[in-house]
């Protein structure tokens, strides 16, 4: 699954403590796919579990198996969650030849060098019909060192991504940029002044009080025409 050889374990420890305070970042994420998620899932990337936990909270999944290739993540992963099933390595690892309702994979495809396969074994391992939810970071001109730091190869176009979707098989249903006040922070951050660490009071500030309207707005009323991430459905054809 995930190709890191730039990405230091410290690195995506401190990747993961942004996240864990970014909680209404990740709830209103998973709204988003909320509808897409359900029957057999399989998480791809699952890290030290924040997006699990919510997973396993979801009574329309009815089974879920996460997949983590590093063993720290994968070993906390599964102290975390007994009994939950967790796959140490990539999705190339999954044995049998199962097919899911749902695939979710959230910032795991930048740090693949060959994401192209990545997403063709996406494809191969779902149902017909059945939906990929992916996350990525976007927006080629804000790459900065940071984004070296975690082991991510690219930013994502919302043409390069949609191309390589199709191009493995998938009809893309969503396909849109997420959280404009974040592609300026980041590019102001990390680009312009080339921070490498988060501030984690700073976070939590976005969090609770910027990017909960600015969702809203997005999702809501007015999808942006530019974004720090973005967001896919795609349906297995």
């Amino acid at each position: 699954m995930r190709e890191v050889p730039n990405a230091s374990t410290s690195s995506e420890d401190f990747e993961f403590a942004a996240l864990t305070e970014a909680k209404n970042y990740r709830d209103a994420l998973l709204w988003e796919f909320s509808s897409n998620l359900h029957g057999k899932v399989l998480e791809v990337g699952a890290g030290i579990g924040q997006i699990t936990e919510k997973l396993l909270q979801n009574r329309g999944i009815t089974q879920l198996v996460s997949i983590e290739p590093h063993h720290p993540f994968f070993k906390k992963l599964a102290e975390a969650f007994p009994g939950h099933p967790v796959v140490q390595g990539t999705i190339d690892d999954l044995k049998g030849d199962e097919r899911w309702d749902a695939i979710i994979s959230i910032n795991v495809l930048e740090h693949i060098k060959d994401d192209e396969h990545e997403l063709k074994e996406y494809h191969h391992r779902l149902a017909k019909g059945g939906s990929l939810c992916l996350f990525v970071p976007a927006r080629p001109e804000i790459y900065a060192p940071i984004d070296k730091d975690f082991g991510h190869f690219r930013r994502y176009t919302r043409r390069e991504l949609r191309s390589k979707l199709e191009q493995a098989g998938f009809r893309v249903d969503r396909l849109r940029y997420y959280n404009v006040a974040g592609y300026f922070a980041w590019w102001l951050n990390f680009r312009l002044l080339k921070k490498r660490g988060f501030n984690t009071r700073a976070i939590r500030f976005f969090d609770r009080f910027i990017f909960p309207p600015v969702h809203a707005v997005e999702s809501r009323i007015c999808p942006p025409l530019i974004g720090q991430s973005l967001l896919a459905i795609a349906v297995a054809r």
